[in-house]
């Protein structure tokens, strides 16, 4: 059974009480209060959905009372009722927090609209605020894995930037977390409640880029059949992510400088200027110093982005990380895919702390995924890791211990012996071993009691 909101009712007059209550209590729990001190008890002890407030309380002011809600409560809307003579009092309420107001004598079937449409509002605002916490847990430092001394550095950089609106330029490998990064320092910040717009500056053809930066006007062009915001104007009062923005044409990076300068936008097909506040973020896998000398990046705008500096190691350079970052991609695809996976063998893992690797951590996490998926035990195995893994693996140990080999020596010896330093190498691990000399491990079981190893 759908439980039902609850709403209390506060004045003075018995009477008025009494018939609120019998007009909505077919549809709501209702509660009634003759003062503040009766109603603040019912607030703490009960969840109150909205508020029905009297400004006259007897020789009590309605709007001390308002206020106390309206600090207490937030998520709580208040509708004001009030006599005919007491607008100003009303406006005051408005202002200090009242959600709407009604004039007495109340009106039946405007109240219930009115309450109808005061709650709709509670619920959006309730799952609006839940989001925003989810957004900011979801985006909080906790959710780029680090202990490395590098990345320690980056969390102390994101700590003291995150709230002021200097232009900052994050560098770093293709996927080292460079969006990660700028949706931390925008959801953790100031400017966490507006927008956050992206904008992939390599994906986006050049021809289009421009309309998609700066919007444009109906008719501006062919196709143009109503007006488009841009991605500045979405972010106003927000943050602005340049990702790639080394790939940028040109020409249109002078028009980013000048957006950049002036703090204002002219879409396309206008003449009107639009004034905005936004944050700019830029990333790049690229050396700008080097596109400049190429000519291909202009130095004016490289200045004008790289206000603060964030580097992001790539991922062989934190090898001390990657344990870290193994245990939050098991947990969180092996939530995603319902499979209760607890851990990661030894010899696993020290696999996958000796790769490097090139797509970074978003490599690292695809390996996971898949280990996951096609793991069908408790722990993930060498085995659920993929070939070329593995066989980098191998060629790491080939390049390590050698043993010498006599002419005349047979291959029955020479096999013994290749057996017995692998296992030697491995630790002792047959399964390993068994995938280092490219048999199953019940061949060489066999094989280690043929020879006595």
């Amino acid at each position: 059974m759908m439980q039902m909101n609850s709403i209390l009712v506060v004045d003075d007059e018995k009477a008025i009480c009494s018939s609120l209550k019998y007009a909505l209590n077919r549809d709501y729990s209702v509660f009634t209060a003759r003062g503040s001190k009766e109603a603040l008890e019912i607030l703490n002890a009960n969840e109150i959905d909205l508020v029905l407030l009297d400004l006259k309380l007897g020789p009590e002011n309605g709007l001390d009372l308002l206020r106390r809600i309206c600090d207490g409560y937030k998520d709580t809307p208040v509708i004001i009722m009030t006599a005919f003579g007491s607008i100003k009092s009303t406006v005051e309420a408005i202002k200090e927090g009242a959600y709407y107001y009604l004039t007495k004598p109340i009106e039946i079937e405007e109240l219930k609209v009115l309450t109808q449409k005061a709650l709709e509002y509670r619920r959006l605002n309730t799952e609006l605020n839940y989001l925003n916490k989810e957004v900011k847990q979801k985006y909080s430092l906790a959710n780029i894995i680090g202990k490395s001394q590098s990345m320690r550095q980056v969390f102390e950089l994101i700590e003291k930037i995150k709230d002021i609106d200097s232009n900052v330029l994050i560098t770093g490998e293709s996927g080292t977390g460079k969006e990660l990064v700028a949706k931390a320092l925008h959801y953790l910040g100031r400017r966490g409640e507006h927008h956050f717009e992206v904008v992939n500056c390599a994906a986006i053809p050049s021809a289009l880029l421009e309309s998609e930066l700066f919007g444009y006007e109906k008719g501006a062009f062919t196709g143009a059949a109503n007006r488009k915001a841009g991605k500045f104007e979405l972010a106003d009062k927000g943050t602005i992510f340049l990702d790639e923005i080394g790939d940028m044409d040109y020409n249109l990076q002078s028009k980013v400088l000048r957006v950049l300068q002036d703090k204002e936008i002219t879409p396309l097909g206008s003449n009107n200027r639009r004034k905005i506040d936004v944050r700019l973020i830029s990333a790049t896998n690229k050396d700008l110093e080097a596109e400049i000398e190429k000519g291909t990046f202009r130095p004016d705008l490289f200045y004008r982005i790289n206000v603060i500096h964030i580097k992001l190691p790539p991922l062989r350079e934190r090898r001390e990380d990657i344990p870290l970052l193994v245990d939050k991609f098991i947990n969180q695809y092996g939530g995603a895919f319902r499979k209760k996976i607890a851990s990661i063998e030894k010899d696993a893992l020290e696999m996958l702390e000796n790769y490097d690797y090139r797509g970074n951590v978003r490599e690292l996490e695809n390996i996971i995924e898949r280990a996951v998926a096609l793991s069908s035990g408790p722990t993930i195995t060498c085995g659920d890791l993929p070939p070329h893994l593995r066989k980098s693996a191998f060629h790491a140990q080939a390049s390590g211990p050698f043993f010498t080999v006599r002419v005349g020596e047979t291959l029955r010896d020479v096999e013994m012996k290749l057996i017995q330093k692998t296992l030697e190498a491995c630790g002792g691990n047959k399964r390993r071993t068994a995938e280092m000399l490219g048999i199953s491990e019940r061949g060489l079981h066999y094989k280690i009691r043929e020879y006595g190893v």
